[in-house]
């Protein structure tokens, strides 16, 4: 059924998702200590909630260049200290994302902190990013999430941004294949970069083919757009818009949130949920 893992996550149908950009983590360069980093994060998490969210996503996105991969161990536990401290103070569903494409240190943090989902970048196929060649994982990913038992959802990016997929089949096909084979909870669609609008027709193809599978934009929604984007997608995950004057390296500005939130609130009406 369409909704069910979101709904049952969120609570709520249509959910936008708000993301919570760590400065960067100690080790990466321009950093500087883990309370600073901490100190932004609670920051950013407050407005985000302020502003009427259904939910938050920790995404380590500053700390650049990546690993393409796998990350340090110091990497893991900074991002668990966080993640655990926003868990404490918000009574909304947490997701973690650890980039470029640790699918198995996001969940392993998730699972710790009782954290409700996690983004995998390149969850099936092979892609060719600026951090090298990254391949799916989905076969180790799955298996370790039965590992932990864990029930942490996962949302995986069909045709990642930043990224050229070597897996050169139809869209529809694609996210049949990472749905079905790959076994996500969930799928995410975006523009080629952070910030960039998700095309519609890309949207609606998925949502032919795929009737019944949740789907999330990723990224470039905003409120000139976010009724078109909602018409095929079940909800969104939203970052740039959300900083002060759209620029992604800003705090988050509480106003920007509730401005896109009031919209998305009368789309729910609008559709008698």
């Amino acid at each position: 059924m369409v909704m069910g893992v979101l709904k049952e996550i969120f609570g709520v149908v249509k959910p936008i998702i708000g993301m919570i950009h760590l400065k960067p983590l100690p080790g990466t360069p321009g950093s500087t200590s883990l309370e600073d980093v901490l100190e932004s994060a609670l920051r950013d998490a407050e407005n985000l909630v302020r502003g009427g969210v259904d939910g938050l996503l920790i995404e380590n996105f500053f700390d650049s260049p990546f690993y393409p991969e796998r990350v340090p161990p110091h990497i893991i536990s900074s991002m668990t200290v966080i993640a655990w401290e926003i868990r404490k103070r918000y009574d909304l569903p947490i997701g973690v994302n650890v980039l470029r494409n640790d699918s198995e240190a996001s969940l392993a943090i998730a699972s710790a902190i009782g954290a409700r989902f996690i983004r995998v970048n390149v969850h099936i196929g092979c892609v060719v990013t600026d951090q090298g060649l990254i391949q799916g994982r989905a076969h180790q990913t799955i298996r370790y999430r039965e590992l932990l038992g864990s029930d942490v959802k996962i949302f995986a990016d069909v045709n990642v941004k930043h990224g050229y997929t070597l897996y050169r089949v139809p869209l529809p096909q694609a996210s049949r294949d990472t749905y079905y084979r790959g076994r996500a909870d969930a799928l995410i669609l975006t523009g080629p970069e952070t910030g960039a609008e998700a095309s519609v027709d890309d949207l609606k193809i998925v949502r032919e083919a795929l009737p019944d599978a949740p789907i999330l934009v990723g990224s470039g929604v905003n409120p000139d757009n976010v009724e078109a984007m909602l018409r095929y997608a079940d909800g969104a995950i939203v970052g740039t818009y959300f900083k002060r004057d759209g620029v992604i390296g800003n705090p988050v500005d509480p106003m920007r949130v509730r401005k896109l939130m009031e919209i998305v609130k009368e789309i729910r009406r609008a559709h008698g949920r």
